[in-house]
Order: C-alpha cells, then structure tokens, then sequence
C-alpha cells in the first residue's frame, strides 16, 4: 500500500462498492485494487497463484481495507462464473469490474510457436470477455464501471509482440462494443493503456537490461517511467461518479508514449 493510504481512507469515493479485479494479485491491478480498497470499496482479487493473492489481500486488510481472493485462470470460464456469483451472494452487486490479467514473451512471429500465440490471446482477450461476459448478470445496473487493461501494442505495431499486439487490439473494440451494447443499461466500459511503468513484470521482461531499461525512458515524452499509482489514480477516476459521462473511451496514461511510436510500451 502507498505511504499515504491512511489519509486517503477519509474520502471514502467508492464506499460500500464492490470491485472484482483480475490480475489483482500482482503488479499494476494489485495496486489499482489497493486504491479501490484505499477509497471505501470490497475488493475481490483474482489471480492464478493464492500465494500471490493471500500476501496482496493481507496487505489491504493490515490497513483497514476489505479484501477476498479467488484463486483461478480467466481461461476457464466456468471457474471465472463461479467466483462472480460467489462474490455476488457474498458482497452483492459488482459495481466495479477490472480486467487486468495479462500475459507476454518477447518472440518474433518466426520463433513463437501456435500454442504460445494462442496462450497470450486466451489470457488477454478470451479472459476479458469470459470476465465480462460472466460478470454481466452481477453487474450494477445502471452504474457498473468495467475498465480493461490495454497497451500502445493495440495501436502501434511492435516488433516481437504480435500475440499481444492481436490480444490488445481485440480488447480495446470489445470494450467499444460493450459501451455500445451495455450503454443502455447503464454500464460504462473503458480502456486504460499504460506506458512504461517501474516496477512492473511487464518492463522486467521488455527492457531486462539497465541499457534497455534507459532506452525506455528515454522514448518517453516526459522523460520518465510512470508509476502504478499513476495508473491507479486513473482507474480510480473512471469508476467514480466524476467518470459518469465516459465510455468506450482509451485512457493513454503513457507519459506521451504512444504519440512517438516507440518500439516500447
């Protein structure tokens, strides 16, 4: 949890909401859903490893906040339809519906195999819509807020990343479409796209080396990483009231990244 955490509690912007997050045990959604937490909501996070989800929800708990886990793979989706009803019959409506589970390996088209494409596209795009698509019974009407995880990749075409670039792109015209076809029942559907930003599993992977981590910061704009809590501030603006306008929309918070066609994001 951030070091001002106990200040935030007072404001309480989400109280006595629900928030459902995938990808919640780890990296930029363990934070988003420390935020949630951090302004009043009941957070359920999701994730493959319970070790991973027991450390991230006992960190919430240890400064007031309210955190369950469910321990499975979005992939599977009737293991992600069992937990939104549980979650529904424990808690009650989900008010907040976060997609953040994620994979990535950098490979060249040439040197991935079928399964690895297919392995990045099924955790990104089909645990997104399984998520979405399970959770829409459960969701608040009118009132829901469902924010995905996207990447410049969906955008801006990048070398060794085909798989993702697919998985992204496909996420962000299904959050579209969803603004479309859940608008009427009053749930809004956005997209949230990070740049390079410290301290992630992403930019471990991407930029392992201290010159490709320098050359990462030096594609950015502002000249910087960004940091979780940057992301988290956002998602925390978009499932808020002063949000209430907004959906289908792409939130870049990339510190310009995407404006350069950096080969990193």
């Amino acid at each position: 949890m951030s070091s001002n955490s106990a200040g935030i509690f007072r404001d309480h912007l989400l109280k006595e909401k629900v928030a459902f997050v995938t990808g919640g045990g780890s990296g930029i959604g363990q934070r988003m859903a420390e935020r949630f937490a951090e302004h009043g909501a009941k957070v359920v996070l999701v994730g493959r490893k319970q070790e991973k989800l027991d450390v991230a929800a006992a960190a919430i708990r240890s400064v007031g906040g309210f955190a369950e886990t469910a321990a499975l793979d979005v992939r599977d989706y009737a293991a992600v339809e069992a937990a939104i009803k549980k979650t529904r019959d424990d808690l009650g409506e989900i008010d907040i519906l976060l997609c953040g589970a994620a994979g990535n390996f950098p490979a060249p088209v040439t040197g991935m195999s079928a399964n690895g494409f297919k392995a990045v596209i099924d955790i990104d795009l089909l645990g997104t819509f399984n998520t979405c698509r399970a959770a829409y019974e459960s969701l608040r009407k009118p009132g829901a807020s469902v924010i995905s995880i996207s990447a410049n990749h969906a955008t801006v075409a990048i070398a060794n990343q085909a798989h993702v670039c697919a998985a992204k792109a496909g996420i962000e015209l299904l959050m579209k479409t969803l603004a479309i076809e859940w608008g009427p029942k009053g749930i809004r559907a956005n997209c949230i796209t990070p740049g390079p930003t410290d301290d992630t599993e992403g930019m471990r992977r991407l930029a392992p080396t201290p010159e490709a981590r320098l050359a990462a910061q030096n594609s950015v704009p502002l000249g910087r990483y960004g940091t979780k809590d940057e992301l988290a501030d956002l998602a925390l603006f978009l499932c808020s009231e002063a949000a209430s306008y907004i959906t289908g929309s792409v939130y870049h918070c990339d510190g310009g990244t995407s404006l350069t066609r950096s080969s990193m994001s």
